[in-house]
Order: C-alpha cells, then structure tokens, then sequence
C-alpha cells in the first residue's frame, strides 16, 4: 500500500459495519479512490457513499474520515474535491440510535479543518489538455464548502452529547 492510507492496516474493519454489513471492504474501496483511473475512483466514491455517508452513519464512518483526509491532501488522487464532498456528506449525516458514531464522525471531520483550510488556499495550475475547471479550482471549491459546513455544524446530536473527551473523563 506504500505510505498514503498504510495505517488502514490497523484498524479492525471486519468488526465495524457500514449501511450494508462489514466494513472489511472499506480498505480495497479506500485503495481504489487512491490509486484507481478516474472511472474506478469515482465508483469507488460512490460506493463509499453509499456505505459510510448516508444518512445514518456507521461505526465505520468515523474510522474511514482520517483516511479520506489523507486521500484529499494527496496530489495524485483523481477527485479530491469528490473526497472533500464526501466529508461535507458524512458532517450532515447522523444517527439518532447511535449518537456517540454521529458524534465521532463529525469530530473526525472537524479535526481535518487545518488540511481543508490548507487545500481550499490551493492556486489553479494551468493545464493545456484540461477543457473544463482546473482540478485545483474544483479542490479549492470544495475545500471551501467543507470549511463552510465544519464551521456553521450544528447538529443535535453534536449540541447534546459532549465530546469524547469530557466523556471519558
């Protein structure tokens, strides 16, 4: 795996979940958004979606945002901006049944902040094949939605239940 996503070997998929059952193919789809051509990626993204950012999120969810942070810092990743997308999804998605996932969740989201300021300072590169918006333009777009969405969140969940760390103390 080299060293973009190498610490996914130490998180213990098979025993989360995501909206369809184990989690233990969140590192191949993970693996595909990072080194899969831009069909693949984009198939990949849409089934992470699907698994970790509806509308209820998963144990899952909260294990799989650090590792989307470090696909979007990452230059050769095809869509950055889908991966920021992805993590705008997850700050609006909740569980009412497992408040503590929800509240991780978007803690993991949160603590991304620095990277999204970071990426959303990105300048355009001019590309002479490109026909459409530069793909740093598009990361700067959804970097800034992201910050947007990290600093207006207030959800319910988030209000009632204190952060992991006053509750563990």
């Amino acid at each position: 795996m080299g060293t973009v996503l190498g610490a996914m070997r130490n998180v213990r998929w098979h025993e989360l979940q995501h909206a369809y059952g184990s989690a233990s193919q969140v590192p191949g789809v993970l693996s595909r958004i990072a080194w899969g051509d831009a069909p693949t990626a984009g198939e990949a993204l849409s089934d992470l979606e699907r698994w970790i950012g509806t509308p209820p999120v998963f144990d899952s969810t909260a294990a799989t945002v650090p590792f989307l942070w470090e696909l979007a810092a990452t230059d050769t990743v095809r869509d950055r901006a889908g991966v920021l997308d992805l993590l705008v999804t997850i700050l609006a998605a909740g569980s009412v049944e497992h408040p503590e996932w929800t509240r991780a969740a978007h803690d993991a989201v949160a603590a991304g902040r620095a990277t999204a300021v970071r990426l959303a300072a990105v300048h355009d590169v001019p590309d002479a094949d490109a026909g459409g918006p530069s793909p740093a333009r598009a990361v700067r777009t959804a970097a800034t939605r992201l910050l947007a969405a990290i600093d207006g969140h207030t959800c319910p969940v988030c209000a009632a239940l204190p952060p992991r760390e006053a509750r563990e103390r």
